[in-house]
């Protein structure tokens, strides 16, 4: 689609390696990132702490894939303490789209969940036994999505969950996605939801272990003892003293990349990537086989042009458009890249803008033997665990879609212990897709100077506003404190 643009960014990254210039996005550029700490685990005197006597029991069946069903579960803990409900923990429904049958304890590490909030709310593992015959449904204690609004409030619940609690002692949660809002909640409830993302969650050993031997293998060198390393990794963090290669080099820095064009994320997009009619019929047809809710709400809707849709930054960037930004920011054509996400539409061929760029690229795939993958291959979620590992800890994350789960969730790790060291790149979309309808008159020179303000204005140092998610962006009085 940018054929003169790639041009121009195979000729300016040569003369950088000759003229020896190195990128200055490595390092997040505001001082202030680094007043910010991590304190959501701090002991407080407000603490709300354990109800003296509990309303009940909830229940909460998640949906959705690892990012999702990680939000579920710290929703699930602050709705568990709003309510004065013990909570049992959470299980993940198995999806057509997923198939994935992977549970709570296949991914966390269970009882480290349950001590690091036990003085907050009260967890059991399964309901008690005298609850186990009673048909939650017929009692009326079932909720699905479709009993509570999208972004509810805390006033949602006590009006149509507690009484339901009070009366039956206990409610399931059938489906929960995206299913409590960021404000207006107690601050109390905040607090809980960043203690149980940043510091209850942890991977069972099985994925730290397989996930530290990946960024092992990207580095090259076990020479990084961060704060994110010892978050993801616990036990099995690389070790200073071990060296696989030549002692006196430094570590290999790398940056990740989430790059969103998976078939069913371009499908629902309804844009069109330069793959003419052969790639519209198949776009219709997967459409048709797994979106019949958004047919039927295209029937009724007025058309949007795929041409305006990307105007307006709907569109998933393509991997030559992730090229070209990087290339804009100053990032050499031997730098180690980790792409994360699973097969991209149109294969190789489609990948090859990215691939000639950046030939060090690399995937978990290519990194760990089939023996090593074995035990992760048929579930996805522990799949995309190795990839939020490996994006966390790298040295720069880059997105192209900062509306996904992954991104969302693991740019705030990255800014929650990061400090200035682990900057994430996010590009508005909008502002992009302004520079690229100029690809056929823009120098190079323009087409980077536009890209890195866009970048540059994504990384400035900003407190939460109203609204905004704290998984993605945590600095805030109730998850970091500002020194």
């Amino acid at each position: 689609m940018y054929g003169r643009l790639l041009n121009l960014a195979y000729a300016a990254l040569a003369e950088k390696e000759f003229k020896q210039e190195k990128s200055n996005f490595w390092e997040e550029p505001h001082q202030k990132a680094s007043l910010w700490k991590p304190c959501a685990d701090k002991k407080d005197s407000e603490r709300l702490g354990k109800p003296d006597k509990s309303n009940g029991y909830l229940m909460v069946s998640a949906n959705g894939g690892l990012n999702q069903q990680r939000v579920a579960i710290c929703n699930a803990v602050a709705l568990a303490s709003l309510l004065n409900a013990t909570l049992v923990l959470p299980r993940f429904l198995y999806s057509n789209v997923w198939k994935d049958p992977s549970q709570f304890g296949d991914i966390y590490q269970e009882e480290y969940f349950m001590k690091i909030m036990k003085d907050d709310v009260n967890i059991i593992k399964e309901l008690p036994s005298h609850m186990k015959s009673l048909d939650i449904e017929s009692i009326g204690s079932l909720i699905t999505d479709a009993d509570i609004v999208k972004e509810a409030k805390p006033s949602d619940y006590l009006e149509k969950v507690l009484p339901l609690l009070l009366r039956n002692g206990v409610v399931h949660f059938l489906g929960f996605g995206n299913r409590l809002g960021f404000d207006p909640v107690p601050s109390q409830l905040q607090r809980l939801r960043c203690k149980c993302n940043f510091h209850a969650l942890k991977f069972v050993p099985k994925i730290q272990q397989v996930g530290s031997l990946l960024i092992r293998r990207i580095r090259k060198y076990d020479a990084s003892q961060s704060m994110l390393d010892k978050q993801l990794l616990g036990e099995f963090m690389p070790s200073s003293a071990s060296k696989m290669n030549d002692p006196t080099r430094g570590p290999s820095r790398y940056l990740a990349l989430h790059l969103r064009f998976e078939v069913d994320m371009i499908a629902y997009s309804l844009c069109e990537f330069g793959g003419g009619e052969d790639e519209k019929r198949e776009l219709k047809a997967y459409r048709e086989s797994h979106f019949p809710l958004l047919i039927e709400r295209l029937k009724k809707s007025k058309p949007i042009s795929p041409s305006e849709l990307r105007k307006l930054g709907r569109c998933p960037l393509t991997p030559e458009e992730a090229a070209l930004v990087l290339a804009g920011l100053g990032f050499k054509r031997g730098t180690y890249i980790y792409l994360a996400g699973s097969h991209m539409y149109g294969g190789e061929s489609r990948m090859y803008p990215l691939t000639s760029l950046y030939p060090n690229l690399v995937t978990k795939e290519t990194l760990l033997t089939d023996s090593e993958l074995a035990p992760f291959r048929n579930f996805s979620s522990q799949m995309a665990a190795l990839d939020f590992i490996a994006c966390a800890t790298s040295d720069v994350f880059a997105m192209t879609d900062s509306g996904s789960q992954l991104s969302s969730l693991v740019s705030g790790f990255r800014t929650y212990y990061g400090g200035r060291r682990a900057p994430n790149l996010r590009p508005n979309k909008k502002r992009l897709a302004a520079i690229l309808s100029e690809n056929s008159t823009i120098g190079w020179n323009s087409f980077e100077d536009r890209v890195r303000k866009m970048i540059e204005e994504g990384q400035r140092v900003r407190a939460r506003s109203f609204g905004r998610s704290i998984y993605r962006q945590p600095r805030c009085p109730e998850c970091m404190c500002k020194s």
